[in-house]
């Protein structure tokens, strides 16, 4: 019996809306990363790219449980000798709460190739306004929100 596999043609993606006030940080991060590698499809192949988009809104209302909001640092590299570049997440989240939330969920993507064209499908905003309205997204409710 041979394996099924999906023709580049035979893909078809879904765009959702997905609310992210409220919702514990990587709770959503896995939720969301799930959608995007198409897991929840019955399609899926761990080597395609069958995940659908995924446009998060309202990015600066998520929240975080326990001290991690106070003990959280977002580190970078710029490549030059003592260029190690610390940021606190309370901080990070004021300025760019978008970036908090994308950096969660590309992290639990594949560091690959692939990954990469995953996290090209997903749209992070600030507050409930999007620009992605004419592909008629379906608002997805996301399975025990925030309490």
């Amino acid at each position: 019996m041979s394996t099924y596999f999906p023709k580049q043609g035979e893909i078809v993606r879904k765009w959702y809306v997905v609310d992210a006030s409220g919702q514990t940080l990587g709770r959503l991060a896995t939720r969301v990363a799930s959608i995007l590698t198409g897991k929840n499809n019955p399609r899926y192949t761990p080597f395609l790219d069958t995940g659908d988009h995924v446009v998060v809104i309202n990015a600066g209302k998520v929240r975080l449980t326990g001290l991690k909001a106070e003990s959280k640092v977002y580190h970078r590299y710029t490549g030059y000798p003592g260029g190690l570049r610390s940021e606190e997440f309370i901080k990070r989240f004021e300025r760019k709460p978008e970036a908090v939330v994308e950096d969660a969920i590309v992290g639990m993507l594949p560091h690959t190739k692939l990954g990469r064209a995953m996290a090209g499908k997903l749209k992070v905003y600030r507050g409930d306004k999007h620009p992605h309205q004419a592909q008629k997204p379906e608002t997805m409710a996301l399975a025990g929100g925030g309490r």
